[in-house]
């Protein structure tokens, strides 16, 4: 077994190098809304420091050169499944950041069953001495706390050579041929004794794992903060105020990241929901070097506010990359993309001059980003459904008030495969009102 896995299980020793450098980048990245860095190299290169540089040069080529070793097994026999197309080229320096994070979607899939498979590799061999020895096994070792002595490990020259090469015999025989005997069972002996027998196995406990902020469960995040605090609509002067002091989209986004932030931490812990928003940053996050528009913008926002101010300011700053001619939602399915047809937009343009122009842009939005943007809900969202029926129940599972409107005028013919144009058209209609 440990000669027909060999040219793979020499790789295991690099394993401790490879959760290191995942630990380091969970680290630095975790709940960031997303990593910036669009190359491993351009990654390298935002660090002055010549040592810092050089460490993560020296793990991400490790990481790279184990990658492409393995690659193949990866796509055929790994356990975390992934796209074809993932594991067809040898990947470099050049290749994108996110293959390195290790993540449970996208890219980021590569990082995990990297890690996943040399740790499987490694639990194979343990087992199969156990075996062998008839001997139960002592411990367990979490993968955080792997170190180099806890992996299987050698060096094939320097060590696993010599080993074969001693218990390798010639004999010569008539003609002048030479004949080659190697002493398998005690290869096997001296195997095990020397890299395998001692070692624990490994449990993916401890795993790291980057989760963006952007990759939060909302519904689960929301559904805690109001088990602990009571949550209410934002009073329309706090929200007039934020639209107006909110003009850029560098503000909308510090301002939103603050607030994402926020509930993070009272969804764990709560507070008193009539404290100043503000106040619970300066105070007790600790977090007061904000830009005085944004202390201005959340002046009348208090912790019952949290959730809907979530909802305002990332529909906000939709509205503000739509306006900037760039794409809100570029991560959402292309099924829930498709544009609506000129006579359908015309009648939601005569809807939405008869309802509230607002309440459907902050419900629409948050219905594509909580249910449409994640692919564990996705799957349960039939594109040909009805969109105002889809709408209307989001908002009834909510517990929210139904515009009467919704359910009488709106265009029966829109579905929910147009809901992304639906709101690009409401959000493009809002603002050629505002520029009047």
């Amino acid at each position: 077994r440990f000669l027909q896995k060999e040219a793979e299980l020499r790789l295991v020793k690099f394993l401790p190098e490879i959760l290191a450098l995942q630990r380091d980048l969970v680290k630095q990245f975790q709940n960031v809304p997303e990593a910036e860095y669009q190359s491993i190299r351009g990654f390298i290169d935002s660090h002055s420091s010549g040592g810092l540089k050089q460490l993560l040069h020296s793990r991400i080529t490790v990481f790279l050169s184990t990658w492409n070793k393995l690659r193949r097994s990866l796509e055929t026999r790994g356990e975390i499944k992934l796209p074809a197309d993932y594991c067809c080229a040898d990947r470099d320096l050049d290749t994108e950041f996110e293959v390195i994070l290790p993540r449970r979607q996208g890219l980021g899939l590569c990082a995990t069953a990297l890690v996943s498979y040399l740790i499987g590799l490694h639990n194979e061999m343990v087992y199969a001495v156990e075996k062998f020895s008839k001997e139960e096994h002592s411990y367990s070792v979490d993968a955080s706390e792997v170190t180099d002595l806890h992996v299987i490990s050698y060096e094939v020259e320097r060590d696993l050579m010599p080993l074969i090469l001693s218990n390798c015999q010639y004999q010569v025989v008539q003609g002048g041929e030479s004949l080659q005997e190697l002493d398998l069972e005690r290869i096997q002996r001296q195997v095990i004794g020397r890299f395998l027998q001692g070692k624990p196995r490994l449990r993916l406990r401890g795993l790291p794992t980057l989760v963006y902020r952007q990759d939060w469960n909302y519904e689960h995040l929301f559904a805690a903060i109001r088990s602990r605090m009571p949550q209410s609509p934002l009073p329309h002067s706090a929200a007039s105020a934020l639209g107006r002091q909110l003009q850029s989209h560098s503000d909308t986004c510090e301002a939103l990241s603050l607030v994402e932030v926020t509930l993070g931490f009272l969804s764990t812990a709560g507070e008193d929901p009539n404290m100043d928003l503000n106040v619970y940053l300066q105070d007790k996050l600790r977090m007061g070097d904000q830009t005085e528009q944004v202390v201005k913008a959340l002046y009348r926002c208090q912790l019952q506010h949290i959730i809907a101010l979530w909802q305002l300011l990332s529909a906000h700053k939709s509205e503000q990359l739509l306006r900037l001619q760039k794409e809100p939602f570029r991560k959402i399915s292309a099924k829930y993309r498709v544009e609506l047809s000129p006579e359908s937009a015309k009648h939601l343009r005569t809807f939405l001059n008869q309802s509230s122009l607002d309440t459907f842009l902050l419900e629409l939005h948050e219905m594509i980003l909580l249910k449409l943007k994640n692919p564990q809900t996705e799957a349960g969202f039939n594109p040909d459904w009805s969109l105002r029926d889809t709408l209307v129940s989001c908002m009834e599972r909510k517990d929210g008030d139904i515009p009467p409107e919704m359910e009488s005028l709106f265009p029966e013919e829109i579905l929910l495969c147009h809901c992304v144009s639906a709101w690009k058209t409401a959000a493009m209609l809002k603002w050629a009102r505002q520029t009047r």
